[in-house]
């Protein structure tokens, strides 16, 4: 046969060699696991715990701050903001498919005239169902600077914005741990490269038959 046999092959527990041969009640060894396989089962069931652990701090603590945020900007809204009767200065433009949903939806900004509390007239523009005539009453929503706006924040949109925060937060709680398991798992597959490559610089000599 031509070549000869390699001198010698590498000894056991080297990277590149064969297992340590099984000893008698232990367990035999798996010969691809490695140390750094090992850490990172650890660490992602540590990453994985710690998401199960915080992320429902986290969703309960901003839901509390959401909802209070809430509480108080509605609480300041009721108190800067009146509801009037107002009077349309102009026709409002008609929907191009009347009767349908789309009409019922739609709102157009029109100019309207209210009195203040203070008995001042004042005129501003507010968004109003299509095809009502100049001189329709409205109902409107006026700040003390006189200006059209929303009613205050019910308690259903305060709930709801209170648990949309609090579902970004978990959410983000979630993210965060997925992006830190992928950074170590791209830290230790570098590692385990730079492991082989030294590894096989050691070894490779020792395969290469003489010519």
């Amino acid at each position: 046969m031509a070549g000869t046999v390699p001198p010698a092959q590498p000894s056991p527990g080297h990277p590149l060699g064969p297992p340590d041969g099984p000893s008698p009640g232990h367990r035999r060894r798996n010969p691809l696991r490695r140390r750094t396989d090992v850490l990172r089962v650890w660490i992602g069931l540590a990453v994985l715990l710690a998401v199960l652990t915080v992320a429902p701090v986290v969703t309960v603590v901003v839901s509390r701050l959401a909802h209070r945020h809430y509480e108080d900007t509605a609480r300041h809204q009721s108190l800067t903001r009146y509801e009037t009767t107002a009077t349309l200065t102009e026709d409002a433009p008609r929907h191009p498919e009347p009767g349908s949903d789309e009409e019922e939806l739609a709102r157009y900004p029109v100019e309207v005239r209210f009195t203040t509390h203070e008995g001042r007239t004042g005129t501003t523009r507010a968004e109003v169902r299509p095809g009502l005539s100049a001189g329709s009453p409205v109902r409107i929503w006026v700040t003390t600077d006189g200006e059209a706006t929303e009613p205050p924040l019910a308690r259903a949109e305060i709930r709801s914005r209170s648990m949309g925060w609090a579902l970004l937060s978990g959410t983000g709680v979630a993210l965060t741990g997925a992006a830190a398991h992928g950074v170590t798992r791209l830290v230790v597959r570098r590692r385990n490269l730079a492991d082989w490559d030294r590894a096989w610089a050691e070894t490779s000599p020792r395969w290469t038959a003489p010519g």
